[in-house]
């Protein structure tokens, strides 16, 4: 099997997208209570979203960093996911793209997107990319207010995947199942998709 070097892979229905964050209790207790981020989370702030499970796990160490003790899984809808990224600028411009056009998309974008390596099960990096998705200003209103339909803590659930890798135990069937996301081609072209295909795995 060979897998896009650039492919959005997510768990999705044909109205919602899942996405992934982690934060502190003080943040995440009263977002599961309202079902929707209320304060102390910030507003003004960028607020990263990730459609990958594992590279969630590589980024809050499976729930044990600190500020990252609770993993939320945050369903929003398709419509306002594709919506920031058709509003989207790459981190950084990709090859072949004017830097004064890509400057100027910059400052006048609400969301940013960048492709990190994707990992594996024990933060080991792959061949191929998983998307970042930041969102501020206007995009972060909107998902707070308009985009976000429900939101799971999975904690406890992240817990008991890495003891059982601890415990060397496949983990395969603990994990969400995530496909690839159909992309229509417009925000390929804008998030820098790609289908140039690479070994899975490596």
């Amino acid at each position: 099997m060979t897998i896009p070097y650039r492919q959005i892979r997510a768990a999705f229905t044909e109205e919602a997208i899942t996405v992934y964050q982690a934060y502190d209790p003080a943040i995440a207790d009263p977002a599961v209570a309202a079902q929707r981020f209320v304060p102390p989370f910030k507003r003004e702030r960028m607020t990263w979203i990730k459609p990958s499970f594992l590279w969630m796990m590589y980024r809050c160490g499976y729930a044990t960093k600190p500020g990252q003790t609770r993993v939320l899984a945050v369903d929003i809808s398709r419509e306002g996911f594709e919506w920031a990224l058709r509003h989207s600028c790459l981190s950084h411009p990709g090859d072949g793209v004017d830097p004064e056009v890509w400057r100027r998309r910059l400052r006048e974008s609400p969301v940013r997107v960048q492709w990190d390596p994707e990992r594996g099960p024990r933060h080991n990096p792959l061949s191929y990319r998983s998307i970042q998705i930041g969102l501020s200003g206007d995009a972060v209103t909107r998902y707070l207010d308009r985009w976000t339909l429900r939101i799971t803590d999975l904690t406890g659930r992240v817990h008991d995947i890495r003891q059982a890798l601890r415990d060397g135990h496949d983990i395969t069937d603990m994990l969400p199942v995530e496909r690839p996301y159909p992309l229509p081609d417009e925000l390929a072209r804008i998030t820098g998709a790609s289908e140039r295909a690479v070994p899975a795995g490596r």
